[in-house]
């Protein structure tokens, strides 16, 4: 089977397309040229097409590889990409986010609109996610949305207890310095390996009856409370990192005005999996802590913790 992969080269896309390859799956991958191709044997066979998401052709050029299968990672527009590629691709699978649903209702959070979007961006792709599905399903169409939660695992910085990126906090993490909460500390954060995010993607493609116009959770067995993601890093680092508890507003309007800082801490990011574990048997391999670990371990071999 020809599987394009949109964005391969990126931090969920080189875990994913090994899986492909190791397979049997003849595989293409379309990239900005920005991220490197990974030295690794099994991409030897993998043809790398450049091509920058958006720009004038970029679609044409993508219905131009004539593939059965469709993985769109970076997924900023849905709906052209469908109508692009329809004479050929049979089934066309996007990622899509877990914050899309908005502030959730229940927890574990279901495959279903919460709350209103907060975010313009994933508003927007939410929007036309939902669009292409039912284009897609009254057409007879295959069409898989995959919803991560925070990504983590080796290739990009984690998520740090200021609910960024930052290098710079990760070393103070190391250093032990405190960090701020809001008060009482129990709000969920979910880091999902990007390998278990790369699984969803392979198990969708080799499940394509299972996986038609369905949307699936992809994530940890569990989350982690926001004092045990923070006890999580000082044990990784091996250092005590204090925690100060705070009120919500004062955390909202001082600590982190930011949203999308302080919504790490608001939105228990906390997917149900069960429906992608009963349809298509995803079983994650790691777990947050674990996730965290490998992330902080790759860091680290880079050098990029250095003081």
């Amino acid at each position: 089977m020809k599987v394009c992969v949109i964005g391969g080269t990126g931090h969920i896309g080189s875990h994913l397309v090994p899986m492909l390859v190791e397979v049997g799956h003849e595989v293409v991958v379309v990239s900005s040229g920005r991220t490197a191709t990974p030295e690794d044997v099994r991409w030897k066979s993998v043809r790398t097409v450049q091509q920058s998401y958006g720009t004038e052709g970029w679609a044409s050029a993508i219905s131009e590889l004539r593939s059965e299968v469709v993985i769109d990672i970076l997924q900023g527009d849905s709906p052209t990409l469908y109508q692009a590629t329809r004479e050929t691709c049979e089934h066309l699978i996007v990622c899509g986010s877990l914050w899309m649903f908005g502030l959730p209702r229940v927890v574990p959070t279901p495959e279903e609109t919460q709350a209103p979007c907060l975010f313009e961006g994933y508003d927007r792709r939410y929007e036309q996610m939902l669009q292409t599905k039912e284009h897609a399903a009254a057409e007879g169409r295959a069409f898989t949305a995959v919803m991560p939660p925070n990504i983590c695992g080796p290739g990009k910085v984690p998520l740090e207890g200021q609910g960024g990126r930052s290098l710079e906090v990760h070393l103070a993490h190391k250093r032990g310095e405190p960090v701020f909460l809001p008060d009482p500390g129990n709000n969920l954060i979910g880091p999902c390996d990007a390998e278990d995010v790369a699984r969803g993607f392979f198990c969708a493609a080799q499940n394509r009856e299972a996986a038609a116009n369905e949307i699936f959770n992809v994530g940890s067995d569990y989350a982690l409370t926001a004092l045990q993601f923070v006890e999580t890093y000082g044990d990784i680092y091996g250092t005590a990192i204090p925690v100060e508890l705070v009120s919500w507003g004062e955390f909202e309007q001082k600590v982190l005005p930011d949203i999308g800082a302080n919504w790490h801490f608001k939105a228990n990011m906390c997917p149900d999996i069960s429906k992608i574990a009963g349809k298509l048997g995803y079983i994650p391999a790691h777990t947050p802590e674990q996730s965290m670990e490998r992330a902080v371990r790759w860091m680290t071999e880079e050098g990029l913790l250095a003081d």
